[in-house]
């Protein structure tokens, strides 16, 4: 299971924490407009809606040469990053962005859906898909968090984001060694597209998965905004990055835990109802209410330990009926992943620019309550109706066969 979960923290190193940082860094070092680099993301993921499910026939179709076509794939993204935050740009800046993102992201995806798909097999023979889950998505989550704090701390040490990136590479090539064997699988014909989307229950956990993640997506790509020209509390990104991720971390046993008990969809309302409650009220925190806030990370966090641990584990035991590759199914779970980042990001950025909104100066007037409102008010939104398509989510989609023995074995293995 450590190699899960190595594997884990090292994809997570290269998802969420770009989303947040890499804009800003391109827009306050280089000068690009916050509207031309959404627009760039949102280009990034219409390459996806073709990219993705290929990535996923392809995952089937490899069988064992899948762990080859992997360490290949580990080499490019250790590449991109580098060329990403580690070069400074030989041509202009924002087709720099492009072209490393695109390759990052290309790398991540294949990356992704094989390791998640491998997965289903796995948990199969090793006891059950949420016990996988709780390694998987602890390890994820320690990657994040690390990934969250390591440009800031390189920063206050008067380091170069550089280091990270040379940093990250080394970790993806040892994470891809570690996994040597895990890949293979034995060749079998895909399963089509449109049998696991004709698939009820498939489809409801894939709609319920994008719009979950939506509030997720919404909040990180605004969040060193907020933090440095609302709250005017720079240098406190990373520790309160680190907070919430680590609140995931230590909620996400607990979370398994419930379920056992109360079953799935319980545990993720109650999960959803305490981010609701914990996030809206910091669209009321302006400047110098960064330990308030403090405290919105920490219980947010711990909401959404729920949804990384609880919503995958039961897509995958979804796909060891439908998909037992897992290699289609997973390719439309990065499809949706993806796709929250990349339309909060080309939305939410342009919208904030027309509000006025000037990236490292303090946000006042219209910036100021667009910035708020965006940040938290819309995820609250955007949660609410997650909480409507969970209720009706059919009964099929939340039973994952001895789902409170996996959720107890999740939580005495955690």
């Amino acid at each position: 299971m450590i190699r899960w979960s190595l594997f884990a923290a090292v994809l997570s190193g290269a998802g969420l924490p770009i989303y947040i940082y890499a804009p800003k860094i391109y827009a306050d070092t280089y000068g690009v407009s916050l509207t031309a680099l959404g627009l760039v993301l949102v280009a990034l993921r219409a390459l996806d809606v073709v990219q993705d499910p290929f990535l996923g026939w392809l995952s089937e179709r490899l069988g064992k040469r899948r762990g080859t076509a992997s360490m290949l794939s580990s080499l490019l993204m250790a590449a991109a990053m580098i060329a990403l935050l580690a070069v400074a740009p030989p041509l202009d800046p924002l087709l720099w962005f492009a072209v490393a993102l695109a390759a990052l992201f290309s790398a991540y995806s294949f990356l992704s859906i094989a390791f998640y798909a491998a997965g289903v097999r796995f948990a199969e023979r090793s006891g059950g898909h949420l016990r996988l889950a709780a390694w998987r998505e602890t390890g994820a989550l320690v990657g994040v968090c690390l990934a969250a704090a390591a440009p800031a701390l390189l920063e206050s040490g008067g380091l170069s984001i550089a280091l990270y990136a040379y940093a990250f590479a080394a970790a993806a090539l040892f994470a891809a060694l570690a996994m040597r064997g895990a890949w293979d699988a034995a060749p079998s014909e895909p399963v089509p597209m449109r049998a696991i989307l004709a698939d009820r229950p498939a489809r409801a956990l894939l709609l319920l998965a994008l719009v979950n993640a939506a509030p997720v997506a919404v909040s990180s790509t605004l969040f060193l905004f907020f933090v440095e020209s609302r709250l005017e509390a720079p240098g406190w990104e990373g520790a309160l990055l680190i907070l919430f991720f680590l609140s995931a971390a230590a909620a996400a046993p607990l979370w398994g835990r419930a379920a056992a008990r109360f079953g799935p969809r319980p545990a993720l309302l109650a999960a959803m109802a305490l981010a609701i409650l914990s996030f809206g009220w910091a669209a009321l925190l302006g400047p110098g209410d960064a330990l308030p806030f403090a405290i919105v990370c920490l219980l947010s966090g711990a909401a959404t330990g729920a949804d990384l641990t609880l919503i995958p584990a039961l897509f995958a035991a979804r796909m060891a009926r439908v998909a037992p590759n897992g290699g289609q199914g997973f390719g439309l779970w990065a499809l949706v992943s993806k796709a929250t980042l990349a339309i909060a990001a080309g939305t939410l950025l342009p919208a904030l620019g027309a509000s006025g909104f000037v990236s490292g100066e303090p946000a006042t007037g219209d910036a100021a309550l667009a910035l708020s409102l965006l940040y938290a008010a819309l995820p609250c939104a955007l949660k609410v109706l997650a909480i409507i398509l969970l209720m009706r989510l059919p009964g099929e989609a939340v039973t994952a066969g001895r789902a409170s023995y996996e959720a107890r074995r999740a939580v005495e293995t955690a």
